[in-house]
C-alpha cells in the first residue's frame, strides 16, 4: 500500500522500543466506540458543522438513529467533559435529538441532558 512500508515499519518499531512512540488516543477511542456500535448493528453516521468565524470546525463523532430521532455521541480520550461540538449540534438540530452522549474515560454521570458514559458502557447503547 505504501511505497515506504519497510522504512515506516522500522521507524515505528524503533520508536516503540525506545518508548518514544506518541499515540493519539482520540483515534484509538473513536475506533473502539465505532467497533462496539457497529457490532451491535448500528449504522454509523457523523457530522461536521463549519465554523465561519474561525478555522475550527465542530465535529460529531457518531450519530445513531433511534425511534425516528437522532442520538449524537462525542468521544473524548480524556476525562474532560468539554462538549462544544455537541452544544453547537444541539442548537442546530434540537428538535430531532432523542438523547446526547459524551463518551469518555471517567465514571458514569449526567450533566444537564448529556449522559456522560465510560467507554466500556458503549455496547449497551
Amino acid at each position: 500500500m505504501f511505497k515506504d512500508k519497510d522504512f515506516t515499519e522500522n521507524e515505528i518499531y524503533e520508536k516503540l522500543l525506545n518508548d518514544k512512540l506518541s499515540v493519539n488516543l482520540g483515534y484509538l477511542y473513536e475506533n473502539i466506540v465505532a467497533q462496539c456500535l457497529a457490532a451491535n448493528g448500528n449504522e454509523l453516521f457523523y457530522h461536521t458543522i463549519m465554523n465561519t468565524q474561525s478555522k475550527h470546525n465542530y465535529e460529531i463523532d457518531f450519530i445513531l438513529a433511534k425511534k425516528n430521532k437522532i442520538v449524537p455521541l462525542e468521544v473524548k480520550s480524556s476525562g474532560y467533559k468539554t462538549h462544544k461540538s455537541l452544544d453547537v449540534f444541539t442548537e442546530k438540530y434540537s428538535n430531532h435529538i432523542l438523547k446526547r452522549y459524551l463518551v469518555y474515560t471517567k465514571d458514569l454521570s449526567k450533566e444537564q441532558d448529556i449522559f456522560c458514559i465510560p467507554v466500556y458502557m458503549v455496547p449497551f447503547l
